[in-house]
C-alpha cells in the first residue's frame, strides 16, 4: 500500500466503509487538517466520512476528545496513550464505527531524545473494540513529516479494515 497516492487510498477505503455501511471520523495533532482534506478531496466521501477533529493543543484533546489532563502529564501529548485515548474519544463523540487518530512532533523544533522530530503515533479504533496504535520515524522536514504521516495514517486504516 506503500505505492498507491492518497486518493487511491481514501478510494479503497470509502469501498470498504460503503460495503459494510460503516463511517469514520479522525483526530488530528501535527497533520492539522491534512488527512481530512485527503478525505474530502474524493468526490462521494460524504457518504463515509463523519467529521474531523484538528487537536493540536493538549486542551483541545481534553475538552473536544476526553484525553485526561493526567495522561497527557504522564506520558505526553505524542505517545500511545494518547493516541489510543484520541480514537476512542473520536468514537465518543461522534456517530463514527471507526476511527484514527495521528499526534507527533513535525519540527523542526518541539523534539526531545524520547520523540525526536519525525516520531509521530498513530491509533486506529472500532467500535466493536478493535484499537490499533504504532509510531513511526519520518525523515525530512516539516512539511515531508506531515505528509509521510497522512498517508501513513490512511495506509494503517486501510490495513485495519481489510482484516
Amino acid at each position: 500500500m506503500k505505492n498507491f497516492t492518497c486518493d487511491q487510498l481514501v478510494s479503497r477505503i470509502g469501498k470498504l466503509l460503503n460495503e459494510s455501511h460503516a463511517n469514520l471520523a479522525i483526530a488530528e495533532s501535527c497533520t492539522g487538517g491534512w488527512v481530512a482534506q485527503q478525505i474530502t478531496a474524493v468526490s462521494g466521501s460524504s457518504n463515509w466520512f463523519d467529521r474531523g477533529f484538528v487537536t493540536y493543543s493538549n486542551i483541545s484533546k481534553t475538552e473536544m476528545l476526553g484525553v485526561s489532563e493526567q495522561t497527557l502529564s504522564e506520558f505526553g501529548a505524542v505517545s500511545e496513550q494518547t493516541v489510543h485515548a484520541m480514537a476512542q474519544g473520536v468514537l465518543l463523540n461522534s456517530h463514527a464505527d471507526w476511527s484514527l487518530s495521528v499526534s507527533g512532533v513535525a519540527g523542526p523544533g518541539g523534539g526531545t531524545n524520547k520523540n525526536p522530530v519525525g516520531t509521530v503515533w498513530f491509533a486506529w479504533a472500532g467500535k466493536e473494540g478493535f484499537l490499533r496504535s504504532e509510531s513511526c520515524y519520518f525523515a525530512g522536514d516539516r512539511e515531508a513529516v506531515r505528509e509521510q504521516a497522512v498517508k501513513h495514517a490512511l495506509s494503517g486504516l486501510l490495513t485495519c479494515l481489510d482484516e
